[in-house]
């Protein structure tokens, strides 16, 4: 498996839900086996099936997260000097040349990605138009709306 790059904030999180998955869902799943059995008959005990359904999706998540984060590649942006070139981790400004629109976006790994608080993917046709151009580059990306020019107004390494 390759580097996957995140954040600091981004392994953090990963980190936090990791220790609450071992240490709370975990111990919580298990007691609801335990009392589940004590009900009896297996075969047909929907409470020791549903414990077991949960133990396996909780397990799972924690194999995954570990996966991540023993593969993870974490940025400090806030490190790094601020040339104006857009990087992973990066936070641009950028315009809408056809509507004046302008928008602020941080590129981030694949699983801290949320559109809804502009932190776009590091994989997303739009953070791939950015990397590697600078503050005051036009960069023309194909979007579902069809190719759009924006310009680059300002990168920030926060």
């Amino acid at each position: 498996m390759s580097q996957i790059p995140m954040t600091v904030e981004g392994a953090q999180r990963l980190r936090d839900e990791l220790q609450e998955l071992k240490t709370v869902r975990r111990p919580a799943i298990i007691q609801a086996i335990a009392e589940a059995r004590e009900h009896g008959d297996l075969k047909e005990n929907a409470e020791y099936h549903a414990a077991r359904e949960q133990q396996g999706f909780c397990e799972g998540r924690i194999q995954d997260i570990e996966a991540k984060l023993s593969n993870a590649q974490i940025i400090d942006i806030t490190k790094l000097p601020n040339n104006g070139k857009v990087i992973f981790g990066a936070t641009v400004t950028i315009l809408n040349l056809d509507t004046e629109e302008e928008v602020t976006y941080r590129i981030v790994g694949d699983d801290e990605a949320d559109i809804k608080n502009f932190r776009i993917s590091v994989n997303s046709p739009i953070a791939r138009g950015l990397i590697g151009k600078s503050e005051e580059d036009v960069v023309t990306i194909n979007t579902p709306a069809g190719m759009v020019e924006f310009e680059i107004t300002q990168v920030q390494y926060l």
